[in-house]
């Protein structure tokens, strides 16, 4: 297992490149602060360098909020029991650093606010029902209820992001008045939907639809039991976040 200072201590590390990245995006996007003794920990566990962007947002940020804080990218910390957890409380890091721990399917990277998981696949992913290949990036969709492949990597999945990618990823599920209720929210919390995400009505009429601020692990679960309920595969690991706001 890798010291922290040679996860941290290496040439062209990718911090300056990523904050200049963000820096001249015309996507929206807020760069929560880090709590350097908790990124430090995450990255230990995660043992990958400040030199990939993975490593560069666990060691140097608390999150990103993109697209109007549609979605949360996690970061090596967080933000205390009413901000956004880290990505160690999302991925239900061991307390300590272990060496050759890792999640079972993947690393959840980012949450939406309809519930919609990304997650970096891990090397055991098709065990786990999830498509592509090791190290893609896949999407769990709340309209349709299974992991999506988007066929690239985490850096590519990043540029994507910063490029707008969001804003046509989430085109049909925008409602006229979505930045408004987003920015209500807690950084823990979510939008349910009525009628359901995955039906005919919500998906023909987002306006048109009932919904309420509610705390995300709630709207994960949900997924999990409309799964069970369709008789659809179960989707695994959503992302925990124990401590409620």
């Amino acid at each position: 297992m890798r010291d922290i200072t040679e996860l941290v201590d290496v040439p062209y590390p990718s911090w300056p490149m990523l904050a200049d990245a963000l820096a001249s995006s015309f996507t929206s996007h807020v760069v929560l602060p880090p709590d350097p003794e908790q990124c430090q920990a995450t990255l230990l566990q995660l043992q990958v360098t400040a030199r990939s962007p993975l490593g560069a947002i666990a060691l140097n940020t608390g999150g990103i909020l993109v697209h109007d804080g549609w979605l949360r990218v996690y970061g090596g910390s967080g933000g205390g029991p009413d901000g956004l957890p880290s990505m160690a409380e999302v991925n239900g890091f061991p307390s300590t650093a272990e060496e050759g721990w890792q999640p079972a399917a993947g690393l959840i990277i980012a949450h939406d606010v309809l519930g919609g998981v990304f997650a970096l696949n891990g090397m055991e992913h098709e065990q786990h029902g999830r498509p592509g290949a090791p190290g893609s990036v896949v999407y769990f969709s709340p309209s349709s209820l299974v992991w999506e492949d988007l066929e690239m990597g985490h850096s590519q999945w990043l540029t994507w992001l910063l490029d707008g990618g969001a804003a046509g990823h989430y085109h049909d599920l925008l409602w006229p008045t979505w930045r408004t209720e987003v920015a209500e929210l807690g950084l823990r919390d979510g939008i349910t939907v009525y009628p359901f995400l995955w039906s005919q009505e919500a998906q023909e009429d987002m306006a048109a639809t009932t919904r309420k601020p509610a705390p995300l692990t709630q709207i994960l679960d949900l997924h999990a039991g409309f799964c069970d309920q369709l008789g659809l595969a179960q989707p695994g690991e959503l992302g925990a976040s124990p401590v409620q706001g």
